[in-house]
């Protein structure tokens, strides 16, 4: 069966480039380098990438660290508030392990970032903002540590955007950030609650 389309006749390819085309092919060649240029620039003054290191894990091992943290680490109201500057967390079909995180506003976390099972997307979403966000991926067998800072309090959404199975709509998980100086305020009115409370038993 023969093509509909017939070659044109002569020797077209030695045919010069109409002025138009060349001008059109040259904003576009021109354009691409911008973009070309803009990207490769965005990944040293965005400061948007992603850095960190990355391990070699298990999901056995990682558990444990995950146990661990949330064993150290106080239970709250609105969740488990660090005992450090470190965060860990896992993902699972369906559901996010150590969390809720109550986090301080400037204050530079190390986020440990893996999985139980399957690979699953992490995506940080602001509440009031959902355009602010920052996308990373947990890839079992491996912990990556990325370090995080969050400048303004309320809530952060995390959710998975990879999808990983029937459940995948199903994992939410949720980083409340408070004020700087906000937690170590609460503690002290707790201490001075513990103090007056065991001076009125000694009583």
């Amino acid at each position: 069966m023969s093509s509909p389309l017939k070659p044109p006749a002569g020797d077209w390819w030695s045919t010069p480039v109409h002025g138009q085309e060349r001008a059109w092919l040259w904003l576009i060649g021109v354009t691409c380098t911008i973009l070309f240029g803009w990207m490769v620039g965005w990944v040293y003054v965005g400061q948007q990438n992603p850095t960190g290191p990355t391990y070699r894990t298990t999901t056995e091992d990682y558990q444990e660290k995950v146990a661990a943290y949330l064993e150290e680490g106080e239970q709250t109201d609105r969740g488990i508030r660090p005992a450090g500057r470190d965060v860990f967390v896992a993902g699972a079909q369906f559901a996010w392990d150590g969390f809720p995180a109550v986090l301080e506003t400037g204050v530079e976390y190390r986020l440990h970032l893996s999985t139980y099972d399957v690979q699953h997307g992490f995506s940080i979403r602001y509440e009031d903002a959902l355009w602010k966000q920052i996308n990373l991926q947990a890839v079992p067998g491996y912990e990556w540590v990325v370090p995080v800072r969050f400048e303004e309090p309320g809530t952060y959404h995390v959710v998975c955007n990879e999808f990983c199975g029937i459940g995948h709509r199903l994992m939410h998980a949720e980083f409340h950030v408070v004020p700087s100086g906000q937690m170590e305020a609460a503690d002290a009115v707790r201490a001075g609650r513990v103090a007056t409370r065991e001076a009125a038993d000694a009583e």
